[in-house]
């Protein structure tokens, strides 16, 4: 069950893309699961990527292609991951992009693969080829909700976020959407996430705009500290909006950087909210740190220790979990006297010791909520950093242990 989490009601559309969501029988009968988008020509992109090192194909060939050209269609199927399939795996995904680039009447390169399932199955070429036709009769720019639908693996919610600005040269619109529920952590962008943006924008300046998004929402989530094979974030801009964006420090650049900041802030909350079996929604802020990167190893340690979040499941404030964490975290010099931790604004460690003022009921009655903040000072310097993460529950070992089934 997601925590507090509902379904996109309105995506906006955005001038140069159209998409389409069709069924092919990857995984499950009966249900879209290949996704064709299609950008007007002139169209820029911006991507990240997973750093694991045994990445999937169609990462590698997106990779590939992106160093080629610009874009024209995406094409992006769920149920299979293509990942772990050596060789085979990649003319897989070449013969994919190779079809669909026949169809379209554009060069293969301009075709960037994406996929997300089971990791180590050969893609079924021939399923997803036989489908692209429809997909490409079907592209329709208000399919924003449909390819959120179709992209889902163990999502129990579909994600998706539109925002719209005025700018002193006209709006513009940002549209995304996303997937991701379990083998979520941060080494790149944890998931898959498409955003989309009527501005006209180099591709430098997509590509810094889309790594500061980033590094404040996707690369700030933790479900169950795996990193996946597939993880592909990508920021399209089309420049059919009339707004043009030649520095980000500017007025209109600012807009769109704060645009594109929200919508994969949404995203980025949304899989955590949905994370596989989760009740709870959990915000870890450290603060007080020499930087920003022993914060965050600070946080992580919080987030991703499975004591700390079965302890959430089961509504226990059980504070020496997450005084441990913080204490293995690896921070050289950490003085316990100078740490405090709170649970919402119940002040629960002082000095490195239970807080005078504490009480367990106290603590009890913020456990018992199904969002809740863990604040840890450490008494270092002035640096602060925040991390999303979810609890752990017994439906999050059954659904992985079912995943294949």
């Amino acid at each position: 069950m997601a925590v507090k989490l509902a379904a996109p009601e309105l995506l906006r559309p955005v001038a140069g893309v159209r998409l389409a969501a069709v069924a092919a029988g990857v995984r499950k009968a009966s249900r879209d699961d290949v996704v064709v988008l299609e950008l007007a020509p002139g169209s820029q992109a911006a991507a990240v990527f997973t750093q694991n090192a045994f990445c999937a194909a169609p990462v590698a060939l997106a990779k590939d292609h992106l160093s080629a050209t610009a874009p024209r269609y995406l094409l992006i199927n769920s149920g299979n991951a293509n990942a772990g399939t050596g060789a085979a795996g990649y003319a897989a995904a070449e013969a994919c992009c190779a079809e669909l680039a026949r169809l379209a009447g554009c060069e293969a390169s301009a075709v960037l693969p994406f996929s997300t399932g089971v990791i180590g199955e050969l893609l079924p070429v021939e399923r997803i080829t036989t489908v692209l036709p429809a997909a490409l009769a079907s592209l329709a720019p208000e399919a924003w909700n449909a390819a959120a639908h179709a992209i889902m693996t163990t999502d129990t919610v579909a994600k998706g976020h539109s925002v719209s600005v005025m700018t002193a040269e006209g709006p513009i619109t940002v549209t995304g959407i996303a997937k991701g529920s379990g083998m979520i952590h941060p080494n790149m962008a944890t998931l898959l996430a498409f955003v989309a943006t009527d501005a006209a924008v180099a591709q430098p300046l997509l590509q810094d705009c889309l790594t500061s998004a980033v590094a404040g929402s996707f690369n700030r989530i933790s479900v169950d500290g795996d990193t996946s094979t597939n993880d592909a974030c990508v920021l399209l801009a089309t420049g059919k909006g009339g707004v043009n964006i030649r520095d980000l420090s500017s007025g209109v650049g600012e807009a769109l950087q704060g645009a594109v900041d929200e919508v994969c802030r949404v995203l980025a909350q949304a899989i955590v909210r949905d994370g596989e079996g989760a009740t709870k929604f959990i915000t870890v802020q450290v603060e007080g740190g020499k930087d920003r990167h022993e914060c965050a190893q600070v946080a992580y340690a919080i987030a991703r220790s499975p004591l700390v979040k079965t302890a959430f499941f089961a509504s226990d404030p059980n504070w020496g979990r997450v005084l441990a964490a913080v204490g293995y975290a690896g921070l050289a010099g950490l003085s316990i006297e100078g740490v405090s931790v709170y649970l919402d604004d119940v002040c629960v460690v002082r000095g490195g010791a239970r807080a005078d003022d504490y009480t367990e009921v106290r603590g009890q009655a913020v456990m018992a909520q199904d969002e809740i903040t863990v604040r840890a000072e450490l008494g270092r310097g002035n640096a602060k950093t925040t991390v999303w993460t979810c609890d752990f529950s017994y439906d999050y070992v059954r659904i992985n242990a079912e995943y294949r089934t």
